[in-house]
């Protein structure tokens, strides 16, 4: 039974796992998460940006980011940080300006 029950957990745990970043291999997960913890860093911590503000999805290299900023400066420092990340492939500004 307790054999059964441990073989039954295992099926479930890898079920989970491969659901995470479906349609990326684990290393393009990994990397994503990465890159969008770096660009979150960098708005966080810069002057001109509001960085809990803006949203960071990243998908294959790919970072989009979406929210509301107070000017076109902000905006455009948004872009100009994530692409500065390293693995960025190409940024998606979909920030609105409020």
């Amino acid at each position: 039974m307790t054999r059964l029950k441990l073989f039954i957990a295992s099926v479930m745990l890898a079920g989970l796992l491969g659901c995470a970043g479906a349609g990326q291999k684990t290393g393009e997960f990994i990397d994503d998460s990465s890159i969008t913890a770096k660009v979150k860093s960098r708005l966080f911590n810069d002057p001109v940006t509001g960085g809990w503000k803006i949203t960071v999805i990243t998908e294959n290299g790919v970072v989009q980011l979406a929210g509301f900023v107070k000017s076109s400066q902000e905006k455009n420092r948004a872009s100009e940080l994530a692409r500065g990340v390293d693995g960025v492939k190409a940024v998606n500004n979909n920030l609105v300006i409020k």
